[in-house]
């Protein structure tokens, strides 16, 4: 999905989706137990603690310097994010599930906030992504709603396999 293919109201409407990112966590994680918080998912997938963790830390120290770097540099060198790794590093499962929800949802809502302000000249800064190649910071949000379906279907893969025990 290229992003300045869009038209501003398809814009709108992918960054109101991003937005919605944190409520779709509260929602699906809101009765849970901390031991259920803490249980893997089908083949040892992310637990919920570990997708809200991993969401915000992506947030945070991916999307949020890229798009800074992007905007402050020219033509940047981006390093890959690397969420297994700062996930082992961080002991996701042990910290709280609702304080990953707030941190993820602080982040997300403030690159949105920068996102829907760029101007046109900042949309098409480019970079070089560490294993994705070149890219331009209107590329971010594609990105982002990308990775957020990958999160959906292992947060309802999640969920379908704790309904079924």
């Amino acid at each position: 999905m290229q992003y300045l293919m869009l038209n501003k109201m398809d814009q709108d409407r992918l960054l109101s989706q991003l937005g919605a990112m944190p409520d779709f966590l509260e929602a699906s994680f809101k009765t849970i137990s901390p031991l259920e918080a803490a249980a893997p998912g089908p083949d040892d997938a992310f637990s919920p603690v570990e997708h809200c963790w991993h969401l915000a830390d992506l947030e945070r120290g991916g999307y949020a310097v890229r798009i800074r770097r992007l905007l402050d540099e020219a033509d940047p060198w981006l390093p890959d994010f690397n969420g297994a790794r700062i996930a082992r590093e961080r002991n996701y499962r042990s910290l709280p599930l609702a304080e990953g929800v707030a941190a993820f949802r602080r982040a997300r809502l403030g690159n949105i906030a920068i996102l829907r302000a760029l101007d046109a000249e900042a949309r098409i800064r480019r970079g070089e992504q560490e294993g994705v190649g070149a890219i331009a910071l209107c590329d971010i949000p594609a990105m982002m709603a990308e990775h957020d379906a990958a999160h959906r279907r292992e947060i309802e893969d999640w969920k379908r396999a704790r309904s079924e025990r």
